[in-house]
C-alpha cells in the first residue's frame, strides 16, 4: 500500500501527509501554515511564493528528491517572464507535491510578516571610522609634466590633506578621469584605511563636493534572523534598521542541523553560503530603499556571527566544527571586500571587516557582545547572557573574563513548541495567571491592551490571536509554576487536582488552554508538557553553562545579569528566575542590553580603534567548551527542575513564595498549589 508523500514546512515545522497532485497552497492552509494569497490561487498575485529544498533532512527524517514537486507550468513561466521569480522559488498555488518535500515559507510570502526585534540600543560612540570624505583640487593635466591624474590625485592629498600612500583598483580608475573633468578637477574621495600602516584605498569618487552622504552597514548574522543597521559613517546616526529571515531555516533550524545537511549533502554548504549571501543584498537594497539613499553609497559592512554562520558567510565548509576538536579555519578578524561575498547590492568597492571569533563555538557575536558591555572593565562580576538559538554566555570582572557557549535550541524564539511562532503580530507576548481563578490574562505584539480589559478585540483587528511567541512561552510557563499549576518537576497537573477546567487531556498528560478561539474559527492556544519539556530542555542548558563558568571562577553567585540578544529585551527578568533560566541575583541587577551584538557590531563599524582593541581583548577571553566538560551533563539535570533542584533562590523567595504541588503518580495535588505567596 503506496503512503501519500510527506510535506514539511519550514520555519513553522508543521507537517502532514497529502496526495500527489495536491497543490502546496492546498496543504499550507489545511495546516494552517501563514501562506499569503491575495487572488485565491489564480497564479495573478505571487503572494504564495515558496522555496523547496532539495536534498537529505536528516532532521525531518526526509530526503527531497527533484522530482518532489510537479513540473514547472505555464502559469509560472508567464509570470516569470512578466515580473521574475527568484532562483529557486516556485508558486505555491501551481506547485503540486509530487513526492517528499522541505518547503520554506520566505517572510515576505507570510501573512503575519515577522517583527525582527532588533532595534539598534541607543548609544554614544566615538566616531573614528575607517572610511571618511576627502574634498580636493587636483592640478589639471598638462602636456608639459607627464603625470597621471591618478598621481595628481594622490599629490593633492597629500598637499591639502597629508594623506600619503593610497591605492585604487581597477574599476576606479576606470571611472577617475571622467569624474575628474566633470567637477572641473575639484572632487570628492571616500578613503578607507582599516590600519594606519596600509595604504589608504579609494572606495569612490564624486565630482565637485559630495553632500550624499556615506554610509556603512553593521549587520549581525544570526541563526534564525539577519539583523542590518544602516549607519551614517560621518556622524554615527543609524539611519534605518531592518530584518530579514534567514533562509538557511530550510536546511535546519539549528547550526548543527546545517553542519549535519553540509556533511550529508555534497555542496551543501555551498548551497547554504548563496542562500544567506543573497539574503543580504536583499537585506541591503531594502534598508537603502527604506532610508531613501542609493545603496552604492554603502561602502563598508561589519559582521558578526556565530562560527557556523561566519563560516557559512565566507564560503568555508563547517564540517569541522560539528565534531571535537571544533576546530575553526579562522578565528582571526576578516578584512575582505565585497565582491569576495558577492554583495552586489552594495558599492562594489565596499570593504568588509569580520570581528574575530572566541572559540569553535564562542563566535564573533560574542564577540562583538563583550566589545559593547566590557565585561573586562567591571568592578563587579557580571554574567552577560546573549540569548538565541545558541546561547553565548561571558563571566567576568576587571581581573578574568571567561565564556561559553550553550545548545539552548529554538524553543525561546517560539519553535518548537505546539501553538508556537516568532514574534509577529497577533502572537501572545506576555500572559499573568491568577492564582486564586487559574484564569489567565494575556498581551499579544501590535497591542498595549492586555485581554481583560475593554477594547482588546478591536485592538487585535481581523488577524486575531495566532500563537505564542518567545518571550510569552517563558512567561506562560512561569506563571504556571507561581500558580501552582505545574510543579517543581514540570509536571502539569489535573483539572482535578489544580481545580480548574482549563486543564484538558492530552494523551496521558494534560494542557493549560491559554485561548479558545474555534468558535471563531481561530485556534486553540495551549501549554502542553511537550512545550514544558523543550523550554525546561533550552533553560537547562542555558543555566548549566553559566554554571560551568562560575565553576572556573570559584564562585556560587554573580553580582548582576545582563540579558541581551533581539530577544532578551522582551523576557521578564522575574519570569526567566523563576523559571531557572538564569542564576538568583537581586531583581534590579537583572538588566537588558538590548541586541548588543548589533551594538558592537555598530562600534567596529563607527571606531576603527574599537576593532584592534577586540582583537586584542578576544586574546585573552578563557574559552570553556561545554560539549566536553563532564560536569555540564550534571548541572544539566539539576537544572531541569523549576527553577532548580539543588541551588538556591534566595533573592527570588524575598518576592515570590512558590507553591509545592506534586503530580507525578505518588502525590495528589491536594495543595492544588493553593499557598500563597507574594508577588513584586
Amino acid at each position: 500500500m503506496s503512503t501519500d508523500p510527506l510535506v514539511v514546512f519550514t520555519p513553522s515545522g508543521k507537517r502532514g501527509r497529502f496526495p500527489k497532485g495536491t497543490p502546496v497552497l492546498t496543504a499550507a492552509r489545511q495546516l494552517g501554515v501563514d501562506l499569503d494569497s491575495v487572488c485565491g490561487g489564480r497564479g495573478i498575485c505571487s503572494k504564495c511564493q515558496i522555496s523547496p529544498g532539495y536534498g537529505e533532512f536528516s532532521k525531518h527524517g526526509v530526503t527531497v528528491h527533484q522530482d518532489a514537486l510537479s513540473e514547472w507550468n505555464a502559469v509560472e513561466e508567464r509570470y516569470d517572464q512578466k515580473r521574475g521569480l527568484k532562483p529557486g522559488r516556485r508558486l505555491g498555488c501551481q506547485a503540486q507535491i509530487m513526492g517528499d518535500v522541505v518547503i520554506d515559507v520566505p517572510p515576505e510570502s507570510q501573512v503575519h510578516k515577522q517583527v525582527v526585534r532588533k532595534a539598534a540600543s541607543a548609544r554614544v560612540i566615538e566616531m573614528d571610522p575607517a572610511t571618511r570624505l576627502y574634498f580636493v583640487e587636483v592640478e589639471e593635466a598638462d602636456m608639459h609634466e607627464p603625470t597621471g591624474d591618478f598621481e595628481r590625485l594622490q599629490r593633492a592629498l597629500k598637499a591639502q590633506w597629508e594623506i600619503d600612500n593610497i591605492r585604487a583598483d581597477l574599476s576606479l580608475l576606470a571611472k577617475l578621469q571622467p569624474v575628474l573633468r566633470k567637477g572641473k578637477f575639484q572632487v570628492t574621495v571616500a578613503l578607507h584605511r582599516g590600519h594606519a600602516e596600509t595604504p589608504a584605498q579609494v572606495l569612490e569618487i564624486w565630482p565637485g563636493l559630495h553632500e550624499g552622504g556615506l554610509f556603512g552597514l553593521a549587520i549581525d548574522l544570526g541563526s534564525t534572523t539577519v539583523a542590518a543597521h544602516l549607519t551614517d559613517l560621518e556622524t554615527g546616526e543609524v539611519k534605518a534598521s531592518s530584518g530579514i529571515m534567514n533562509p538557511q531555516i530550510r536546511f535546519g533550524e539549528d547550526l548543527m542541523s546545517r553542519v549535519s545537511y553540509a556533511m550529508m549533502n555534497p555542496g551543501g554548504d555551498r548551497e547554504m553560503t548563496a542562500a544567506v549571501r543573497d539574503a543580504i543584498n536583499t537585506l541591503a537594497e531594502e534598508i537603502a530603499k527604506e532610508a531613501g539613499i542609493d545603496a552604492k553609497l554603502i561602502v563598508e559592512t561589519v559582521f558578526v556571527c556565530n562560527p557556523v554562520m561566519h563560516h557559512l558567510l565566507l564560503g568555508i565548509d563547517p564540517v569541522e566544527l560539528g565534531q571535537a576538536p571544533f576546530a575553526l579555519a579562522t578565528s582571526g578578524s576578516m578584512a575582505l571586500n565585497a565582491r569576495e561575498l558577492d554583495l552586489v547590492a552594495i558599492n562594489p568597492r565596499a570593504q568588509i571587516y569580520v570581528l574575530p571569533c572566541i572559540a569553535g563555538h564562542v563566535g564573533a557575536d560574542a564577540a562583538a557582545v563583550a566589545l559593547s558591555e566590557e565585561p573586562g572593565k567591571s568592578e563587579d562580576l557580571a554574567l552577560i547572557v546573549d540569548v538565541g538559538t545558541n546561547a553565548e554566555i561571558l563571566l567576568g570582572d576587571k581581573t578574568r573574563v571567561l565564556a561559553c557557549s550553550s545548545p539552548t535550541g529554538p524553543a525561546f524564539e517560539g519553535a518548537q513548541i505546539s501553538s508556537g511562532q516568532r514574534a509577529a503580530p497577533g502572537a501572545i507576548e506576555a500572559i499573568r495567571i491568577d492564582p486564586m481563578t487559574k484564569e489567565p490574562r494575556f498581551r499579544v505584539i501590535g497591542s498595549d491592551i492586555w485581554s481583560d480589559e475593554d477594547g482588546f478585540e478591536a485592538a487585535v483587528g481581523d488577524g486575531g490571536i495566532t500563537g505564542i511567541c518567545g518571550s510569552g512561552i517563558i512567561e506562560a510557563v512561569a506563571e504556571m509554576r507561581m500558580a501552582g499549576l505545574l510543579d517543581e518537576s514540570g509536571l502539569i497537573g489535573s483539572s482535578e487536582a489544580t481545580g480548574t477546567a482549563r486543564m484538558i487531556e492530552d494523551g496521558r498528560t494534560h494542557s493549560y488552554v491559554i485561548h479558545d478561539g474555534s468558535a471563531k474559527g481561530g485556534p486553540v492556544i495551549t501549554v502542553t508538557q511537550g512545550d514544558i519539556r523543550a523550554i525546561q530542555l533550552a533553560k537547562s542548558a542555558l543555566y548549566a553553562g553559566a554554571r560551568l563558568l562560575m565553576d572556573e571562577r570559584g564562585v556560587d553567585k554573580v553580582d548582576r545579569v545582563v540579558l541581551a540578544g533581539a530577544f532578551g529585551a522582551h523576557i521578564s527578568p522575574l519570569h526567566a528566575m523563576v523559571l531557572g533560566m538564569i542564576p538568583d541575583v537581586p531583581l534590579d541587577k537583572v538588566t537588558s542590553a538590548g541586541n548588543a551584538a548589533g551594538t558592537g557590531a555598530r562600534i567596529a563599524l563607527c571606531n576603527v580603534a574599537a576593532r584592534r582593541e577586540i582583537e586584542r581583548v578576544v586574546g585573552q577571553i578563557t574559552k570553556v567548551e561545554t560539549a566536553i566538560e563532564p560536569k555540564f551533563q550534571e548541572h544539566f539535570v539539576a537544572a531541569n527542575a523549576i527553577p532548580h533542584k539543588t541551588d538556591p533562590f534566595p533573592e527570588l523567595s524575598k518576592i515570590v513564595t512558590l507553591p509545592n504541588p506534586s503530580f507525578n503518580t505518588h502525590g495528589d495535588g491536594s495543595d492544588g498549589g493553593r499557598r500563597k505567596r507574594r508577588r513584586g
